[in-house]
């Protein structure tokens, strides 16, 4: 008999407890968030993303870069022909960080943005290089070089050459605009994305 009072007065108790708990969580629960959604939000969101490589390729073209003096006989003591041949990687994609509340409008359910256009962001040297150096008599005894410096100045920069076509810039371009639509698509759920080229 004792004991089924004090089960009474646990159980009387648990539930005092929990009404009480919850009585207050209904007169004090934190009134939900929202978040509006302006061109500073969404410029401060792509905006730390800084530059956005949107695409890569790989390029293998062998290159030469002849010195000549116009005549055989002196190119025989002076003359130099650098040939190489090296795996260079391009990145492409926009730079996020030069864009101001100006390229962004934001209306009702829509959202448009103006990407700055696309461009190279680096290029660099994936593995060996192979290089030949050809150089004349007097050239090989006084200015010995490598060659690999000159050799990778120009495979860089007939790298760059290559990205910078329009197939290769356009297809960076599409890629920048559905990445920057997705990203979007989290930070203003709901709204439709419509991004450009300025």
């Amino acid at each position: 008999m004792k004991f089924a009072k004090i089960l009474l007065a646990i159980a009387v108790a648990a539930a005092l407890l929990g009404s009480g708990v919850y009585i207050g969580y209904r007169a004090f629960k934190p009134a939900p968030m929202t978040t509006t959604v302006n061109a500073q939000v969404i410029l401060t969101a792509l905006r730390e993303r800084g530059f956005l490589v949107t695409q890569t390729y790989m390029f293998d073209q062998p290159i030469e870069i002849k010195k000549s003096t116009g005549s055989a006989f002196k190119d025989f003591f002076v003359g130099q022909t650098i040939t190489a041949r090296g795996v260079m990687e391009v990145n492409l994609g926009t730079d996020l960080s030069n864009l101001t509340a100006d390229d962004i409008r934001v209306e009702n359910d829509k959202i448009t943005i103006a990407i700055p256009p696309t461009k190279v962001f680096n290029v660099r040297l994936v593995g060996p290089v192979d290089v030949k150096n050809n150089q004349g008599l007097i050239k090989r005894v006084l200015q010995n070089e490598d060659g690999y410096n000159e050799a990778l100045a120009e495979l860089s920069r007939v790298a760059e050459d290559s990205a910078n076509k329009p197939e290769f810039k356009d297809r960076a371009t599409e890629r920048a605009e559905e990445e920057i639509a997705r990203l979007l698509g989290y930070v203003a759920q709901g709204k439709a994305v419509e991004v450009g080229v300025k």
